[in-house]
This record gives C-alpha cells, structure tokens and sequence, in this order.
C-alpha cells in the first residue's frame, strides 16, 4: 500500500489560543465535530504575522538551547470576525485514514464491523457494504507511533497476514466484550485470518520500526527516524485520546524588570540612529554629545552603554542567569516596589511586613510579596509522545530527550501571554539549611531518592533528574497553600499555578493565577498576603491528617507493588491537584517533608508548628 497523503481539512471546528501552545499544538490529535484530524505545523499556519509577542530573556534562551542566533515568538492566529476577511487558522490534516464503518455483524456475542482505508469511501465519508444504503463511519483509535514524534497508521493488512501473505480481502474489527480493552479486540480478515490487537502491545516489535513519518508537516514531510545514522526506533502502538499521545514541550518566563533593563530600555531608542555604529567606548562618548544621544542614555555611564552595545552585536543573550533565579532575585530584591505601578506596566510588586500572627510558621518566612500585576510568556519549542519532557528546579529545559520538530522551514516559534496577580512567599536560607541538616531529613531524603532510582530504572528514555529534598518539600507546602488559599480566595485550585524557587539564589513559592485577557486579575490572590499566616496555619493543620491515613503516610516511594515511586507521603486525598496548577505533574509530592504525619519521621520543616 503507498503511503497516505495527509489531506486537508477544511474549516471545522475551534481551540482556544492558549490550548494550541499547550495541549493542542502541531502534531496533536484531536476529534472536530465530523473529523479527527492531526494539526498542521508552523508552515502550514496563516494570519500569525500581525500578532508578535516579545520578550528578549526568553528568546535568549530558547535561541540557546535550539543554536539559533535569533527566535521570534507569535501568537496562534485568532479567527476574524469579519466573513469577508482572509482565512487565517492552522491547518488540520486528516488523520488516521482508517476507519470503522458504523454498521455491524453479530454472531456468537462478537460485535464485528468493516475496518476500511479511505481510498474505499464514497463522497461525504460514507461506506457502502455490499449493496445497503451508505453508512457513516468514524475514524479508528489506534495508530502507531515511536518515542521521536513520529506518528502514522497502522498497516493492519501486514499486521493481520504478515510480510509474505499478499492477501486484499476486506477486513474488520471485532469486540468480544464490553471492557473495550486490547485482549477484546480483534482484526479479522474475510479470508479466516485474525489477530488479537494486544499483540501489537507485545516488545517483539509487532509493528515494525518506525517509518519516519511526520503527517502533521505535509505529505512530503517524511524522514529517516533516527537521523543519517542514528537506530530507528520501533513502532508503537498508541490510542489517539491517550494522555501519552501529545506532550507540549514548553517553557515560560515571569516578565521582569532586570537589573539591565534600564540600560536596554535607553539604548534601544537612540540604537537605529546613532548607537549601532560605534566601534569603541570613544565612540559612545563622541555619540553623547548629540543632544538626542545624551538625553536618552541620561544616568548611565560609557562604560555601561558600550558593555550594552557589545551584547548587541556580538549576538548575546542579555542575561546569563538562569530563568528561575532570574525572578527570584527580582522578587527578593527590593523592600518596597519592584517594578512600575503604571496601567501599561508587565510586573508591578510590593513587599509586606511578614504577618506575626503564628511564629512558629511565620517565623521562618523570610518575605512575603504582593505581586499585582505579572505577565506569564510560555512558548511552544516542540513536542514529545509517550514520555513528557519537564524543566528542571530552576526553570532550564533540557533538551536531550527526543523532540519532534514543529515545523520544516520556520524561524519563530508560537507563544501566548498572560495576564495576571499572584503572592509569593520566601523561607529563610538559614532555616531551610538547619532543616537540611538533621539526620531524620537525611533518612527520608534516602528514602525518596530510592524510589526515584526505582522509577527511572522502568523509564531508562527519561533524562528527569533527582530534584532534591529542599525542592520536594517547598513543591508540597505549594500544593498546601493552593489548597488553603482556594478555600477563600475566589479562585478554584485548577486555576491557581505554582513557580518553585528552590536554588543558591533563594527559596520560595509564588502562586498566581494569569489569563489571556487584558486583565487576568481580580485582586482575590494578592489580598491574600495580608493572611498568610492564616493560610499557612489551616494547609498545615488540613494536610497532618490524609483521609487515607495510615496507608498515605506510611507509604515507601520505593514500594515496587504500589508503583507510585515519585511519592512520599501524598496522595489524592491530601496533595495531588488538577495537573493545570502543578508544573511537576503530581510528581515529587511529601507532606513529611512539611508537616508532621501519623507515622512521623520528624522530617517535618514546621515539626514545631
């Protein structure tokens, strides 16, 4: 059979513009109202032009990881409300091309229905048996794919018959049950021959190896899985709605105002002009005194100026610091206003005296900051199936892991911005090393790093590393207070976020709620900085206590038979959330580390509270 020519799908169905970054990006599956279809690469994209989103200290980074000079980010073309504007969207390519006519036999308790290719429907995807009246037909859930992206249709007449068996008679797909589980279902072919679809899930590599095939690219977008020289992977078998079908690789920033930012503001006005053409801390100096030139760069000095002009055409990134440090620094830099209280200002924070109300809680906070206005930047670098890719504790995205390409020829990439309010809080350094250093930490530390070599012995692809104990403790007091803070401040949890700052730099949480919208803010979450103390005293009090005590708290992360290696003492009775507010997946949760628990370890960071 020749390869299937992805064909275009017109106009048929609506995501919002965040989902495209985040969940429904280039080469996800997805169900429209009459099609199932993969979405189109950035090649494939139209109307994104006029909607550029900037900001430098992402690009910075993303340029780094991808050995790019330069990356620009769009956002996801909106659709116009006029109907007699030019199309603009993403193209959707369909996908899979083969499909389960919705008409059945049954015999013996076994539901069977015609499994065609959709070279062998009628016009308006219909599919005539024998000579009844057209039927509708839907298309089928499995399709292969492999650990680099790549993604096609099962050849269930080779799947069925083997290589050497030239067989091309009809075939159908047969349920035996009604769990809808791989043992239960069947593809049978009319000439006697049928095979269990749970083979295809079998390591004898069922499916073959991967044939390097990228529908969501083109029809002509087909390379060689593993590169020149690298092993092709085999194929496996996937369900298209599957959780592991589609992982976004993604990485965001907190818009900050840097300590540079000041001196990149000034020169980019007077840089088109005047500044671009210095060679030498003499030209700036010659430059200056043009009364245009010295207005602008008023207050900084050559030698700051020039530095600016160096990173600029060197082509350098305008910080070196890492992402997470980046905005912790900035948020535990000022004790007043870090930012511009300004109606067009991105980030605009103030500093709080730290509530004295619980001194065994607050006592170890070391600030507490109102943020009032954030703006969030996430952008799409590529995808993953089977296995996510996450940022480690600081916010840097590992690349080292298979990414599948968003598109063949483009230089940007698609990104979203969001608007909106959060708090943050920081632990003193000096209480979180005291903590560090007692041996019950030690032990549960130990513990915890067991059950993590035990994880990724089962997952040998993954390049996640051990995060720490310092990290695994401020990411469950995170999921504490988002439960605590929910309860009162107008948001639901699902829609609260967390940012961990575990990291020489400093140790904290903010939790913020941000929107697509102009605003993205109600004013709810910033208010609840004035009762921290208060929120602290009820996640602690609500998390000593799991209603599936005393199994939660004397679980064993390296407990082979309960298979949940990346948790302590957490659970869907006390910690795990809604994934939308954890940025580590659910993975790396203990409330033992926080709080004390009925099998107490003394490993709790307010073991006095």
């Amino acid at each position: 059979m020749p390869p299937p020519r992805p064909r275009n799908v017109k106009p048929a169905g609506q995501i919002r513009q965040s989902q495209v970054v985040t969940t429904f990006g280039p080469g996800a599956m997805m169900d429209l109202p009459d099609y199932a279809v993969i979405l189109g690469g950035l090649d494939h994209w139209t109307g994104y032009e006029g909607r550029p989103i900037a900001e430098e200290r992402l690009a910075a980074k993303v340029g780094a990881l991808l050995n790019r000079d330069s990356v620009r980010f769009y956002a996801p073309p909106p659709d116009p409300d006029d109907p007699t504007a030019a199309i603009t969207g993403i193209t959707a390519w369909l996908f899979p091309e083969w499909f389960v006519a919705q008409v059945e036999r049954r015999e013996g308790g076994v539901r069977a229905r015609p499994l065609v290719y959709r070279s062998d429907l009628e016009k308006g995807m219909t599919y005539r048996l024998d000579r009844e009246k057209p039927v509708k037909v839907v298309p089928i859930r499995f399709v292969q794919a492999c650990a680099r992206g790549h993604v096609s249709d099962i050849d269930w007449k080779l799947f069925v018959h083997g290589k050497d068996d030239p067989c091309s008679r009809p075939l159908w797909i047969e349920e035996r049950g009604t769990s809808g589980d791989l043992t239960d279902v069947f593809i049978r072919c009319e000439c006697g021959k049928t095979k269990a679809l749970h083979a295809a899930s079998l390591k004898n590599v069922p499916l073959g190896f991967c044939n390097g095939r990228r529908p969501w690219l083109g029809p002509n977008a087909t390379e060689r899985c593993g590169g020149a020289a690298g092993p092709v992977h085999p194929n496996r078998l996937l369900i298209r709605a599957a959780s592991n079908a589609y992982f976004a690789q993604t990485l965001s920033v907190i818009s900050i105002p840097e300590a540079d930012a000041k001196v990149r503001t000034a020169v980019d006005e007077v840089w088109d002009l005047f500044l671009q053409y210095s060679e030498s801390l003499e030209d700036i100096g010659r430059e200056r005194r043009k009364q245009r030139v010295s207005a602008a760069l008023e207050g900084l000095s050559n030698d700051e100026v020039w530095q600016e002009v160096q990173r600029r055409k060197g082509g350098l990134a305008p910080t070196t610091v890492g992402i997470r440090e980046a905005e912790i620094k900035t948020l535990l830099s000022s004790p007043d206003t870090v930012g511009t209280d300004q109606p067009d200002g991105l980030f605009y924070a103030r500093t709080i005296p730290t509530p004295t109300g619980e001194p065994a809680l607050t006592g170890k906070l070391s600030r507490v900051v109102k943020v009032h206005r954030l703006r969030e930047v996430i952008a799409q670098i590529g995808f993953t199936r089977f296995e996510a890719a996450v940022p480690d504790v600081n916010g840097e995205l590992a690349l080292d892991v298979e990414r599948a390409e968003l598109s063949q020829n483009q230089d940007w990439l698609p990104a979203i911005e969001n608007r909106g309010e959060g708090v943050f809080i920081g632990l003193k350094a000096e209480a979180v090393k005291a903590w560090l250093a007692r041996d019950a930490v030690k032990r549960r530390s130990a513990q915890l790093l067991d059950g993590f070599l035990a994880w990724q012995k089962i997952n040998e692809a993954t390049s996640a590393k051990f995060p720490g104990p310092t990290f695994i403790m401020l990411h469950s007091l995170s999921h504490m207070l988002i439960t605590a803070v929910a309860l009162d401040c107008g948001y639901a949890a699902s829609s609260i976020r967390e940012r961990i700052y575990a990291s020489d730099a400093g140790y904290g949480i903010l939790l913020y709620t941000a929107t697509a919208d102009a605003e993205g803010t109600l004013g709810g979450l910033v208010e609840a900085a004035d009762r921290i103390d208060r929120y602290l005293r009820q996640a602690v009090e609500i998390s000593e206590l799991c209603s599936n005590d005393p199994v939660c708290a004397q679980h064993r992360p390296d407990n082979r038979q309960e298979d949940r290696f990346l948790h302590g003492a957490a659970c869907h009775g006390c910690l795990l959330l809604a994934e939308s507010s954890c940025e580590r997946r659910n993975d790396f949760l203990d409330r033992a580390l926080v709080v004390p628990t009925v099998d107490d370890a003394g490993a709790a960071f307010f073991e006095e509270a």
